[in-house]
């Protein structure tokens, strides 16, 4: 898998992407992202969490060999906590099961401590998906939380069109790992062990 930024050429990709209701099962129980809302508001949002030192943003990932796009990867600055970021991804289905999620984040994991020394990287989902959290676990993260997401929070969800007024019926989770756990990992690539 390669990692680069992700640019304004490749919404055909994202509105793909959102298309198949197995990828947006756990976001929006399966409905596609209107193409025009990617258009607007989620791609130019994606677009302006990058930095000038490629500290935070969103990666299109794709195949190394072909150029194929596989998804997206994000690393996101949370608000107010110096040091801290959360990581999302989505992935089109046929990359499921071949390790792509977890090379994925534990490069950017392998950044955001490695490179940019950030102290704390968390990821959310709903609790009922086990791909995620398994990726998850698998790159070094451990649960923090078991929480409901407020309406409000949702209804400002930007990787989605979400819809406040339905709410899951279960949990979201939060796992986190921080930058002296990172440094214990076997997969962890660089010289700071």
């Amino acid at each position: 898998m390669a990692l680069r930024p992700l640019a304004a050429a490749d919404l055909d990709h994202l509105v793909a992407l959102d298309a198949d209701p197995d990828v947006m099962r756990f976001l929006s129980g399966g409905r596609s992202t209107p193409p025009s809302l990617l258009e607007t508001k989620i791609l130019p949002r994606f677009l302006a969490v990058a930095d000038a030192d490629h500290r935070f943003g969103y990666w299109a990932a794709e195949q190394r060999s072909t150029g194929e796009f596989w998804g997206w990867f994000g690393l996101i600055p949370e608000p107010g906590r110096t040091g801290e970021a959360s990581i999302g991804y989505r992935l089109r289905r046929a990359t499921w099961g071949r390790g792509i999620a977890t090379e994925g984040v534990r490069a950017l994991l392998n950044r955001a401590f490695g490179r940019h020394g950030l102290s704390r990287i968390s990821a959310t989902t709903y609790e009922e998906n086990r791909a995620s959290i398994r990726v998850m676990e698998k790159s070094g993260m451990t649960l923090v939380r078991r929480f409901r997401m407020p309406p409000e929070e949702l209804a400002a969800e930007a990787s989605f069109a979400a819809d406040p007024t339905e709410q899951w019926p279960g949990w979201d989770v939060e796992y986190a790992i921080t930058r002296a756990e990172w440094q214990r990992q076997p997969w962890n690539t660089t010289n700071n062990r």
